[in-house]
């Protein structure tokens, strides 16, 4: 029998990763005394006060007696999600990173976006951008922040989330008319690129069964065109994250290493804040 000898292939260390960006909604995430106030419970209470208006002071009389109304409102952490991979000892470095940049990243925007778009008392507004000139993107973000500025919204701390095409919109129209009016852009305290592939009113986070994982636009969601929110407006917070490598000696059936990952959190908004968020998607198909 001839001998079979192999040719000898040499092999690059360059490993070849698909196309994904960080996470775009980190600005949104919570102080951390709000993190430290949900650190040993399911829930956290959020206080909510109001307080009567002035009244007429009389020589007679003095003061009028006006009220304070103080409660809570209970926010349930609405996020835990995980994984278990097994991975050679070459490889698990590397997949650690993928998954953070590929899945875990991406996930947290998308269901960001998702909860505040379709939370109780968010109205998305419908409109067709999809041939829009820059003009009409203009006055829909200048009519955002009429309905913000009426309402009393903080100014200072308002982000405006736009997908790349219609800031890029935005952008090109500054450049070729440089004498036509873009201010309503200085409305925001910070403008947050989007890819559309993480920005819809509703998604679904898949289970894991049937080899089913990450996260899918939801049948009834639709396409955020742009949204605004001020950022107090916002719970955003991971209660718990952990993330933890096992060695082929701590396995008894398995000569791999594995990992594991966990993320426990909440994304919410507040009831009294509500008229600081404003979304605008395209219509149902």
């Amino acid at each position: 029998m001839p001998n079979n000898i192999a040719a000898i292939r040499n092999y690059t260390t360059i490993l070849d990763r698909v196309y994904q960006r960080e996470a775009t909604s980190t600005c949104l995430n919570s102080p951390a005394r709000m993190a430290r106030a949900g650190r040993n419970a399911k829930e956290i209470m959020v206080p909510k006060i109001s307080v009567t208006g002035l009244g007429d002071y009389t020589r007679n009389v003095g003061y009028k007696t006006g009220s304070i109304d103080f409660s809570y409102e209970t926010k349930t952490f609405n996020y835990d999600r995980g994984i278990k991979l097994l991975a050679d000892v070459m490889d698990v470095e590397e997949a650690g990173a993928e998954l953070q940049r590929t899945q875990v990243a991406p996930e947290a925007d998308v269901f960001t976006y998702a909860q505040i778009a379709s939370h109780d008392g968010v109205t998305v507004k419908d409109v067709d951008l999809s041939k829009a000139k820059a003009t009409d993107v203009l006055a829909a973000l200048r009519e955002v922040t009429n309905q913000m500025d009426e309402a009393q919204v903080t100014p200072g701390s308002r982000y405006l989330f736009i997908t790349p095409t219609l800031k890029g919109v935005l952008d090109d129209y500054s450049l070729a008319n440089p004498n036509m009016s873009n201010h309503v852009l200085t409305r925001f305290a910070r403008i947050v690129e989007v890819p559309q592939a993480r920005f819809y009113t509703k998604i679904t986070l898949n289970s894991g069964e049937s080899d089913q994982f990450g996260y899918a636009k939801a049948a009834d969601g639709r396409a955020i065109n742009f949204m605004v929110v001020e950022k107090s407006a916002v719970i955003k917070f991971d209660k718990h994250v952990a993330s933890r490598v096992f060695s082929p000696d701590e396995l008894e059936n398995l000569d791999s290493y594995m990992m594991k990952y966990r993320k426990y959190g909440i994304v919410e908004l507040l009831d009294n804040k509500l008229a600081g968020v404003a979304v605008s998607a395209a219509p149902a198909a």
